[in-house]
């Protein structure tokens, strides 16, 4: 018998880990219950992608799961290495402190006899995440994107007002679009290919290139899957399902939907460009170029929808888009530096987004429900922890240094250079959206530090021990990642060399 090395099982298990948790949880009737299994969950995944991360990154190594031990075309495989190591630790970190930072809004804003439900679909939304993330399958990626689409409806419309039921609708209809797209591309790419592992097809690919053969065909495929991926991730102008949705959701919703779930649906699409399509392909058909001149696009499209929101959940949701922008320009310069800005910029803005929901969800709970900026005057003098969190999370969006932010505008800056004949628009562009940031953001900072004029003074508002917890281990988050930035970028810098192996 060979020798097992137990740590590729890791994928695995983690994913099986989060699905068996949804089983167990549909028995619990329990919601506090619930949540103690999910964050058992959490913990269990976020140690064993420790390890992981540290196995594969001191070893430079990167490697295949087959479920099953079956082979193509009977079985699909799982492939994990650095960059899906990084990120698995980052959504179980970011996911862990905003369940348990967010449970009290849970607990009080979803129907006790549902609370069970939320967790079910919180487990689900989690394990479709990781898949997408450690997936060397197409049409097992296919399967973990309804998963997540459907999982993500449910957050939306848990808090079972008739505004959440619309929110969800919209944001159903827009993400089937963008699933059937990604469907039909997986289709026709097979039916070219005839294989469903993406070794297999980028070979099938570059064989095409190479012949010249299906030119046009694998042009359409690449635009659907990649129209799609877009669709599923807000970039601009497919970003309508956002406001309405996460205006309706929970905040734990919210914060969990920008930070974490948008994020899947692009390490997905990196995945592609680097294991699928390759490099060559995607700068031959010119995707990056499309690709690059959305990103840009919705980096100031964003920053003005979001400037001209008087709801503060609102006006996160259409930040979320402009840096969804800045995730796709990254990605759309076509070079590595250019990817590791995207990839940091991943990272940056689920711990920084993350943060902001959940002081923005203490804020309109403190104000009775009220969501407009105008009503937050004084918020963070009643609550000076939210407060100082969302001080944190804006200056960090805008781009002041020693948050991490900061870290990513620099290196989109950086790679601009890099980048040939773009040099120019990243740089114009990067400039206005980093002034229209701070033009919608520190009004609201200003405004949540002012105090109202002649008002009674209200008593300081009291927080549960876990949502202090998570509140400050985000600000940390945030001040580490911007001072100690450079082994995310090695490991990020490596892991991008291994993926094209």
């Amino acid at each position: 018998m060979g020798h097992i090395n137990w740590i590729h099982n890791i994928p695995f298990f983690s994913i099986f880990l989060a699905m068996i948790c949804g089983i167990v949880t549909a028995l619990v009737k329990n919601g506090k219950v619930a949540h103690k299994i999910h964050t058992a969950m959490l913990i269990i995944v976020c140690i064993m992608s420790g390890i992981l991360l540290f196995s594969v990154s001191t070893q430079q190594e990167t490697f295949s799961y087959m479920m099953g031990h079956f082979p193509a075309p009977w079985g699909n495989e799982l492939r994990a290495g650095p960059m899906e190591a990084l990120m698995a630790v980052v959504f179980s970190v970011v996911m862990l402190l905003t369940v348990s930072g967010g449970v009290d809004f849970i607990l009080k804003d979803v129907v006790k006899e549902k609370q069970s439900l939320y967790f079910i679909m919180l487990n689900a939304i989690f394990g479709s995440m990781l898949a997408l993330i450690y997936t060397n399958d197409i049409f097992t990626a296919y399967v973990f994107i309804e998963i997540n689409t459907i999982a993500s409806c449910a957050l939306i419309m848990a808090k079972g007002t008739p505004q959440s039921m619309v929110g969800t609708t919209h944001y159903l209809v827009i993400s089937l679009l963008g699933s059937g797209l990604f469907l039909l591309g997986v289709c026709i790419l097979y039916s070219i290919t005839g294989h469903l592992l993406f070794p297999q097809m980028q070979e099938a690919i570059l064989e095409i290139i190479k012949t010249d053969q299906y030119r046009t065909p694998l042009m359409v495929v690449t635009g659907f899957m990649f129209i799609g991926i877009a669709i599923k991730s807000a970039l601009f102008p497919f970003h309508s399902m956002l406001p309405g949705a996460y205006n309706a959701a929970i905040p734990t919703s919210s914060a969990i939907l920008s930070g974490l779930v948008l994020k899947s649906y692009i390490i997905l699409g990196i995945k592609l460009i680097y294991c699928v399509f390759s490099e060559l392909v995607m700068h031959t058909l010119k995707i990056t170029e499309v690709l690059f001149f959305f990103g840009l696009a919705g980096m100031v499209m964003g920053s003005v929808y979001a400037m001209r929101e008087r709801k503060m959940k609102r006006m996160l949701a259409y930040s979320s888009v402009a840096q969804i922008g800045y995730i796709y320009m990254g990605i759309g310069m076509g070079t590595r530096v250019g990817m590791t800005a995207a990839c940091f910029h991943i990272i940056a803005h689920a711990i920084t987004k993350t943060l902001l929901f959940l002081c923005c969800g203490s804020f309109v709970e403190d104000n009775g429900g009220k969501e407009k900026i105008y009503y937050m005057r004084g918020a963070a003098l009643r609550n000076p922890l939210a407060g100082i969190g969302y001080t944190v999370g804006a200056l960090s969006m805008v781009g002041v240094p020693l948050f991490a932010g900061f870290i990513s505008k620099i290196y989109f800056a950086t790679a601009s250079v890099y980048s040939s004949g773009k040099m120019a628009a990243v740089l114009i562009v990067l400039g206005v959206s980093m002034v229209l940031n701070a033009l919608y953001f520190l009004p609201s900072v200003i405004a949540i530090w002012t105090p109202v004029k002649g008002a009674e003074k209200k008593p300081f508002s009291s927080v549960s021990p876990m949502f202090a917890v998570s509140i400050v281990s985000f600000i940390i988050l945030n001040i580490v990642l911007g001072i100690y930035y450079r082994p995310i970028t090695r490991i990020i810098q490596m892991s991008l060399g291994l993926l094209v192996q």
